[in-house]
């Protein structure tokens, strides 16, 4: 099988690094990547735990298509306790490192303890050790990769590190790898900043071996390379507009949450669109799109590459390369953009550079930035919080300002670094924070797709779109076309969704992929690539038996059936504009079925008989 059948594991407050035997039990049963590194941070962490204490783990992990051929074979997870959240975190990133820690020989490196001063590991193949970081601890994620490669002068080294954020306690920091690609969610960063581990450098030649059956494997790559060639979606709309393609088609289903989710649609949509990232500019002629990027083994290309009108919107003591790097993707142009109510172009894709350089979630950020503009639109935070700057909707100044003191946690920096939640509770309004569990939302409002109300609500780390993505049916049809507007139906939908998107996730594939596959589509892929019979039923049942893990660790934390909510905001508070105007989320009348349809009890709790049924441990 594709499998290297090897752990690292770094004891970082000894400063030991060893090898050992990767549980094949558990990776039968949880695939691997996100559900096989779930089942070790559930058997080896306490879920009461300080998330930001050395008992808390940190666990980067691969999938079995990982480094392969397969079209998006590059992915790996970060698997945590979330400071953010207090749940189960995975924060899911593409680029090369996950491919080349695969190359080395590893499917997965587990961190516990922590470091007495900052080190970062350094792997190549077999070969892995702990080296001082004193000289990187301070530095942005772009010095650290800079520094480390002028160091060790090898171009295929491939680094993840955090950054300022991560440093100054950011609860939404990130891992960076490969300068602009992310495991940006939950507060991952944040961790492996708490345990002094600065950088996780990787160099691998080994390749990727004992596919069960290459011929066949190879054969069914190329067929379902084919099928993302040929579809609308893959072959032609993310290569050309990245996920930025949704923007327009968002505003115009009357979904766009705009100014802190107060309205559902953003009149500046146009102006921070995909479309608008193509335009020449009058200054020099170019546009802020330079060229779009993949992932490793990826044939989808939806990663953009941008630049900068330095005439426009000054850039102010960065070097020269600084103002070309990773651009605007969906969820960020809307956080930073639609969600406070900017619509200038330049001012959102130098946020998003500082996202990147220091290592902060834009999703996060921006909706936590949402937050303190109403906070200080309604007089809750004033200017002598702000050191005199105006947080106002609209204002671009603003946003830039509120990026770079997140970068530093520097004065008003810090309390924008709690999150919305933790931020609105201290300027006495909680009920302004639009979270789940403590997470912020993404970019699609419930009340005009309701199915995403229901996903929100029930996503196991927080208000996250990436754990069912229900606006595949009820916006774009696929795989078949619902209406966006009622709640009959939903629950299963999501349910159907959560459970692909578990394997999918484990599988060391892309989620864009679904636009055009399914699971039809992965299940010969893994199956001629791996021992054992690899059916959809039986990816379904992992995607159903890692879902229902994280659930269990979740409600072992101390979560209950009453964090599956939504903002007041969004179940009292009618859509004003659009297709939903008059329309709240439906959440009551989805939930019960929801939570039917998995079996768990009518406030959330798992069963026995679920426990049984998907042998979920004590």
């Amino acid at each position: 099988m594709s499998w290297t059948k090897k752990v690292l594991r770094v004891d970082l407050s000894k400063g030991v690094v060893a090898e050992e035997a990767l549980n094949m039990e558990w990776a039968a049963q949880y695939i691997g990547q996100r559900g096989l590194g779930t089942r070790y941070l559930v058997e080896e962490t306490d879920p009461k735990c300080d998330a930001l204490g050395p008992d808390n783990k940190l666990i980067f992990a691969t999938g079995p298509l990982t480094g392969t051929t397969a079209s998006t074979g590059g992915r790996y997870s970060v698997i945590t306790k979330s400071p953010l959240t207090g749940a189960v975190a995975c924060s899911n990133s593409g680029g090369f490192i996950g491919a080349e820690l695969k190359f080395a020989g590893w499917d997965m490196i587990i961190f516990e303890g922590k470091s007495e001063s900052p080190v970062m590991l350094r792997v190549e193949n077999e070969v892995a050790e702990l080296v001082p970081a004193d000289d990187l601890w301070g530095k942005t994620v772009w010095e650290t990769d800079k520094l480390i490669h002028a160091k060790y002068q090898d171009p295929q080294i491939r680094v993840a590190a955090v950054g300022r954020a991560a440093e100054a306690g950011c609860l939404y920091a990130g891992i960076i790898n490969d300068l602009h690609r992310a495991a940006g969610r939950s507060g991952v960063g944040t961790v492996m900043a708490s345990k002094n581990l600065k950088a996780v450098m990787v160099r691998g030649n080994r390749g990727v071996g004992n596919i069960k059956d290459p011929i066949r494997f190879m054969k069914s790559v190329a067929e379902q390379k084919q099928v993302l060639a040929d579809n609308a979606v893959t072959g032609q709309g993310l290569p050309a507009l990245g996920t930025q393609v949704l923007m327009n088609v968002i505003n115009e289903v009357g979904a766009l949450p705009a100014n802190n989710m107060r309205d559902v649609q953003f009149d500046g949509a146009n102006n921070i669109s995909g479309e608008a990232m193509l335009e020449a500019r009058e200054s020099d002629g170019k546009p802020n799109l330079t060229t779009n990027a993949a992932c490793f083994s990826c044939t989808i290309a939806c990663g953009r590459i941008s630049t900068i009108d330095k005439q426009h919107f000054t850039v102010e003591n960065k070097p020269e390369y600084w103002g070309n790097s990773g651009g605007l993707e969906y969820e960020a142009a809307w956080a930073m953009g639609a969600d406070t109510g900017v619509d200038d172009i330049d001012a959102i894709t130098y946020t998003n550079f500082l996202c990147n350089e220091d290592g902060f979630d834009p999703i996060s950020f921006g909706a936590t930035v949402a937050a303190a503009m109403e906070l200080f639109d309604i007089g809750a935070i004033t200017t002598e919080q702000t050191d005199g700057m105006e947080l106002t909707f609209g204002s671009a100044k603003a946003l830039s300002w509120c990026a770079e003191k997140v970068a530093t946690g520097e004065g008003f920096g810090k309390d924008l670094g709690m999150g919305s939640k933790r931020l609105c509770e201290k300027y006495g309004h909680p009920e302004l924070s639009m979270t789940v569990k403590g997470q912020e939302f993404p970019a699609y409002d419930p009340r005009g797709i309701q199915g995403m109300g229901l996903t929100y609500a029930t996503a196991n780390r927080g208000a996250c779109h990436l754990r069912s993505y229900t606006v595949a049916s009820e916006v774009l049809g696929i795989p078949e076309k619902t209406d966006p507007l009622v709640t009959e139906g939903k629950a299963g939908l999501v349910k159907a969704f959560q459970d692909a998107t578990a394997a999918v996730d484990s599988m060391g594939l892309c989620l864009f992929t679904t636009f055009a596959w399914t699971l039809d589509n992965m299940a010969p892929q893994i199956d001629a690539a791996c021992d054992g019979d690899w059916s959809v039923e039986r990816l379904l049942e992992a995607g159903e038996r890692i879902w229902n893990l994280e659930r269990d660790y979740n409600l072992k934390a101390g979560l209950t059936g009453a964090d599956d909510t939504l903002p007041p905001r969004l179940l009292k508070e009618a859509a004003k504009t659009g297709p939903a105007k008059g329309k709240v989320c439906g959440l009551d009348e989805m939930l019960p079925e929801y939570y039917s349809l998995r079996g768990w009890s009518e406030d959330g709790q798992l069963t026995d008989a679920v426990r049984q049924q998907f042998s979920l441990p004590a």
